[in-house]
């Protein structure tokens, strides 16, 4: 992984900051699974990047990509180094102004950039997939054929 010369903050070394981006490289290039979301990177999230704690790491993990498309797009918006930054709880931009850990979440984001548009695409595609199932299973309830459905 390429070297961005984070510095040394209060609450956060350098070296630190180099762990939390390859846990946020792993948890993004494994499709956002819980078992990636690790601890360091979930105090990260909530202390230097406008995030609150939804209680546990669990709670964050199933508020932001757990049945909701719409949030998990919110979150992986905030962090497209091609979008205007803006945090999905707050509506601010300080996350990305603080000088003591601007220079890692400047790097979440160029480290998100080529994962943005495929983690955006399978979320759509998962939230497809899950109403077809309920629309299937709301049709066989009402005893309305299924069969020959085309759900292309």
């Amino acid at each position: 992984m390429k070297d961005y010369g984070f510095r040394d903050a209060e609450f956060m070394t350098a070296k630190e900051k180099g762990l939390v981006l390859k846990a946020w490289n792993t948890f993004l290039k494994h499709g956002l699974k819980r078992k990636h979301f690790i601890d360091r990177l979930y105090k990260h999230l909530t202390l230097h990047c406008s995030f609150i704690a939804h209680f546990d790491a669990n709670g964050f993990h199933r508020t932001y990509f757990g049945a909701s498309r719409l949030a998990a797009i919110r979150f992986l918006e905030m962090f497209d180094p091609n979008g205007d930054g803006i945090s999905a709880e707050y509506g601010s931009r300080s996350w990305l102004e603080n000088m003591n850990y601007s220079d890692i979440n400047q790097a979440m984001r160029e480290v998100a950039g080529p994962y943005i548009g495929g983690l955006i695409k399978a979320k759509n595609a998962e939230e497809r997939a899950a109403d077809l199932a309920e629309a299937v299973r709301l049709l066989k309830k009402y005893n309305i054929n299924t069969d020959g459905l085309k759900l292309d």
